[in-house]
C-alpha cells in the first residue's frame, strides 16, 4: 500500500508539518514488510513562491506552492500519475491559496485516488467560504477525520455532512519515555527550580501574558518556581511583527518583578527532548485565549507525555482533560490560575493523581497505535472509495437540486420592481431598478406559475409588467434604468434590454397564466413592434428572436411576426457567414457576454420555422461554443475579464458570471428539443450544477441560506453579493431542468415500454 500525503512538512516549522511526519511514521512502523519509499510519497506546500525555501528530505517529491494555482492542478497530475493508492490530505484554511484556502477544491476535484481528509479546524460560525469549503472536501473525501467529538457535532449540525462520513480519531503522541534521571532537571537555569512549562510556536493567540501575570501571587508562595516557555516564535508573526511579543513578555515581567522567574528557550526541539521537558515539568500550562480552539497537538503531547496539565477551557482541552485527567481556569483570569497553580504545587498527592492519570490516558494515543486506525481508514477506502459525486445517476437527479424558493427574488422586489443589485444577501436600494432584470424576473415569474402553479409567483408578475408598463414610452421602445427614488435615469434603453423585455412578453404571452396578464401583454408587445426593425446589437436580436418564436408559438398564423422573425434570423444567419472561418464558428469576431443567445435563438427559429440553414449554423455554433467552455470534466464559460478574440491563443477563465450558465441551460434544453438527442440534456444538466459546485473552483454560488445566487466566479473565490440578475439566472436554470427533468422521465417511460413491447 502507497500513500500520498498532502500537507506541510519539515523543515517546515508548522504544526500539521510536524503532525504529517508523525502521521506517516507512524503508518510505516505498522507496514514493516515495505520501505519507506514503497509506502509514502510527499506532496509539501510552501508559503512563498520560491520552490527552494526549505530543504525537504526526499520523501517529498512534489512542492505546491501556495498561491500558485497551476501548481495544484501539476500536483494533481502528479499524484495520479504516481502508483499511490490513496490520499490523505491535512486541511487548515490557512495552508492553501485562495480566499479561506479555496485552492484545496479544485486540486482534491482532479484526483482520482481514495482521499481521507484530516480536518484539523472547524468552526462553529463558518463564513458562508468557510462552510462551503469544508463541505465540498467532505463530498470528495471517502472519509473524513477529526481529533475531537465536539467536531462532529459540528460537522453534522453546522455543515450537514453525513455522520457516516466523519471519523473520530485522537491527536496522536510520541511513543516515548523520559529518561531516568532526567537531563533536563541538570540544565543550571533549572536545577532545583519548580517548573511550569508551555510549548510550542509563539503568537499572542497563546496568551502567555496570563502566566505571567499569575506569577508574582505563585512565586510569593512558591518562590522556586520558573515559567519556561519553550519555542519559536511562529513564522508568520516573525516576518510581519518580529519578536515584538516576546519583548512585550518580557517586559511584562520585569515590571511585575519576576523577570528571573520567566525562561525563553526559543528554539525548535526535536520529540525525544521534548519528552523530556514535559515529564520533567510540574505543571504544563496552556494559556489559550479562544474557546474555538478544536485540535490542540501541544495539549495532546503533554496528555501523552503524563504531565499535569492546567488549561484554559477550550475545546480540545474540555474534552481531553475531562475525568480528572487535567484542571481548567477561565480565559485571562490570572488570580484564578495562580490559585489553581499554588494549590497543585502544595498538594503533591493531588499533583500525582493528574499526572497518572494523564499518563494512563495518553497511552492509548501513541503514534504506533493511531497508524493502525488509519491504515484500516485507508484499507477501506481502497477497496470501497465511496465518492459521493461519482454517483451513477439519471441524466437529472431531482434529488441533488435544491428546493425551489422565491424568498429571496420577494425580498429583492417591493412595489415599483426587483432592484438590480445586492450586498452580499441584502438589497441594494441606492442601485434602483432596471428593465433588464425586471423582464427577466418576470420571465421566471411566469416559469415558476407554468411549472407549479405558485400563487407567490402569480403575485409577483403584476409588480414586473407594472414596470415595464411605465419603462414604454409612447413610441414603444422603452428606457432602462430608474432610481429608487422613482427618477428616470435615461432617455432610451439598450437594444439588451429591448430584447428581454420581448422575450418576457412573447412568453407570459405564450404561457397564458391568465386573460388580462395576456391581453396587458400584447398591448405592450405590439407597442413595441416598429422598433424591431431598429435592432442592431445582435444580443438584442437574438433575445427578441426568441420572444417572437414564443409568441408565435401561441399564433402561428401571424404573418407580420413571422416576417419579424425571419428577418432578424436573416441578420444573424448574415453575421455569422461575415465571420466565419476555418477555425472561429462564430457570429463576431470575439465572444464576451450571453454567448449561448446565438445558437439558442437559432434553435428557436429551427423549431418554429423549420429552417435548416440556421438549423445547420445553430448546431455548428453550439459545438464551437463546447469546445470552448466544457473542460476539466466541468464547465467553465467564456470569463467577463478580457473576454475571448478570435485571434486569442487562451481563453479568459474568470470572472464567470451566472447569465452564461442560465443561457446554457436553456441553449441545451431548446437542442433537445429540436434534435430529440438526450445527451444535450446532459449537458444542460451540467450546466445547472455549476451554480451547485460543479465548477473550476469547487464552489457553490447558490446560496442554501438566503436563496440567492452569488454574482460571479473569480480566482479566489465567488462574488458575495447576490443581485438580481445572478438570482434570475439561477431560478430559470432550475425551472428549466425541472421541466427537463419530465422530458427525461418521459424518455424513460418510452424505453420502458420498448422493452416490454420486445418481450
Amino acid at each position: 500500500m502507497k500513500i500520498a500525503y498532502i500537507s506541510t512538512y519539515p523543515p517546515r516549522e508548522c504544526g500539521l508539518a510536524t503532525f504529517n511526519q508523525n502521521l506517516i511514521k507512524a503508518i510505516n512502523a505498522n507496514l514493516s514488510h515495505q520501505t519507506f519509499s514503497q509506502s509514502s510519497l510527499v506532496v509539501a506546500l510552501n508559503s512563498s513562491d520560491d520552490t527552494n525555501e526549505y530543504s525537504y528530505p526526499k520523501e517529498v517529491k512534489f512542492v505546491i506552492r501556495q498561491n500558485q494555482q497551476n501548481d495544484y492542478a501539476e500536483a494533481a497530475s502528479f499524484i495520479n500519475a504516481s502508483d499511490a493508492d490513496a490520499c490523505i490530505l491535512q486541511h487548515e484554511f490557512g495552508i492553501y491559496g485562495g480566499e479561506s484556502g479555496l485552492y484545496v477544491l479544485p486540486f482534491i476535484n482532479q484526483l482520482e485516488k481514495p482521499l481521507v481528509s484530516i480536518l484539523h479546524t472547524v468552526l462553529d460560525t463558518p463564513t458562508f467560504l468557510q462552510k462551503s469549503i469544508i463541505r465540498e472536501i467532505a463530498k470528495r473525501s471517502t472519509k473524513i477525520v477529526v481529533m475531537s467529538r465536539k467536531a462532529i457535532n459540528f460537522l453534522i449540525n453546522i455543515y450537514q455532512v453525513p455522520k457516516e462520513k466523519i471519523q473520530f480519531i485522537e491527536h496522536g503522541v510520541p511513543d516515548l519515555e523520559a529518561p531516568i534521571p532526567n537531563p533536563v532537571r541538570k540544565l543550571a537555569a533549572l536545577k532545583n527550580k519548580r517548573l511550569l512549562l508551555t510549548f510550542g510556536l509563539i503568537s499572542r493567540s497563546k496568551g502567555l501574558e496570563t502566566v505571567v501575570k499569575a506569577l508574582p501571587q505563585i512565586v510569593a508562595q512558591h518562590p522556586d518556581v520558573a515559567y519556561v516557555v519553550l519555542g519559536n516564535t511562529h513564522p508568520g508573526i516573525l516576518k510581519h511583527s518580529g519578536e515584538e511579543y516576546r519583548e512585550y513578555l518580557k517586559k511584562l515581567a520585569e515590571d511585575l518583578g519576576v523577570a528571573d522567574h520567566l525562561i525563553f528557550l526559543n528554539r525548535f526541539v526535536m520529540e525525544e527532548e521534548l519528552i523530556n521537558y514535559l515529564s520533567a515539568a510540574d505543571i504544563y500550562i496552556t494559556p489559550y485565549f479562544n474557546e474555538a480552539q478544536i485540535t490542540s497537538g501541544t495539549l495532546s503531547y503533554a496528555v501523552g507525555a503524563g504531565a499535569a496539565v492546567v488549561s484554559t477551557p477550550y475545546w480540545h482541552a474540555k474534552e481531553l482533560l475531562a475525568d480528572g485527567r487535567g484542571k481548567l481556569f477561565n480565559f485571562k483570569d490570572h488570580e484564578g490560575l495562580a490559585q489553581l497553580v499554588n494549590e497543585l504545587l502544595a498538594l503533591p498527592m493531588q499533583l500525582l493523581s493528574l499526572k497518572n492519570r494523564a499518563y494512563q490516558y495518553g497511552l492509548q494515543l501513541r503514534w504506533p497505535k493511531i497508524g493502525q486506525s488509519y491504515i484500516q481508514l485507508i484499507e477501506k477506502a481502497i477497496i470501497h472509495p465511496d465518492y459521493s459525486d461519482k454517483i451513477l445517476r439519471q441524466i437529472i437527479d431531482p434529488g441533488l437540486m435544491p428546493e425551489f424558493s422565491l424568498a429571496y427574488v420577494k425580498r429583492l422586489t417591493d412595489d415599483t420592481g426587483i432592484f438590480q443589485h445586492a450586498k452580499y444577501g441584502i438589497p441594494n436600494r441606492r442601485e434602483g431598478y432596471c428593465l433588464d432584470d425586471n423582464a427577466r424576473a418576470l420571465l421566471m415569474a411566469v416559469m415558476a406559475y407554468q411549472e407549479n402553479g405558485s400563487a407567490e409567483a402569480l403575485q409577483l408578475m403584476p409588480v414586473y409588467l407594472s414596470y415595464i408598463h411605465d419603462m414604454q414610452l409612447e413610441n414603444g421602445d422603452f428606457r432602462n434604468f430608474m432610481s429608487f427614488s422613482r427618477q428616470y435615469l435615461d432617455e432610451k434603453g439598450s437594444d439588451d434590454s429591448f430584447g428581454r423585455t420581448i422575450w418576457a412578453l412573447g412568453y407570459l404571452i405564450h404561457a397564458v397564466p391568465n386573460r388580462s396578464f395576456v391581453e396587458f401583454s400584447q398591448e405592450l408587445f405590439f407597442k413595441a413592434m416598429p422598433h424591431v426593425k431598429e435592432l442592431v446589437h445582435l444580443r438584442g436580436i437574438c433575445n427578441s428572436i426568441i420572444g417572437l418564436s414564443y409568441y408565435l408559438k401561441a399564433h402561428p398564423y401571424d404573418d407580420r411576426i413571422m416576417q419579424e422573425l425571419n428577418s432578424l434570423s436573416e441578420k444573424l444567419v448574415k453575421a455569422y457567414k461575415n465571420t466565419k472561418d476555418e477555425d472561429w464558428h462564430w457570429f463576431e469576431d470575439h465572444m464576451t457576454y450571453d454567448n449561448a443567445l446565438f445558437p439558442l435563438a437559432l434553435l428557436h427559429v429551427t423549431e418554429i420555422t423549420g429552417n435548416e440553414e440556421a438549423k445547420a449554423i445553430a448546431m455548428e455554433s453550439l459545438l464551437h461554443l463546447e469546445r470552448l467552455t466544457f473542460n476539466l470534466s466541468v464547465i467553465n464559460p467564456i470569463g467577463n475579464d478580457g473576454w475571448y478574440a478570435k485571434d486569442q491563443k487562451t481563453m479568459p477563465l474568470y470572472d464567470q458570471q451566472a447569465i452564461e450558465l442560465m443561457a446554457m441551460v436553456l441553449m441545451y434544453c431548446q437542442a433537445y428539443v429540436v434534435t430529440k438527442d438526450n445527451d444535450y440534456l446532459k449537458k444542460m444538466y451540467s450546466c445547472y450544477l455549476w451554480f451547485l459546485g460543479e465548477n473550476s473552483l469547487r464552489m457553490p454560488l447558490y446560496d442554501s441560506e438566503t436563496k440567492g445566487c452569488a454574482d460571479g466566479l473569480h480566482p479566489g473565490g465567488v462574488n458575495r453579493n447576490q443581485g438580481a440578475e445572478s438570482t434570475l439566472a439561477y431560478l430559470v436554470s432550475h425551472l428549466v431542468v425541472s421541466q427537463a427533468f419530465k422530458f427525461d422521465h418521459d424518455l424513460n417511460l418510452a424505453k420502458k415500454k420498448e422493452v416490454l413491447q420486445l418481450r
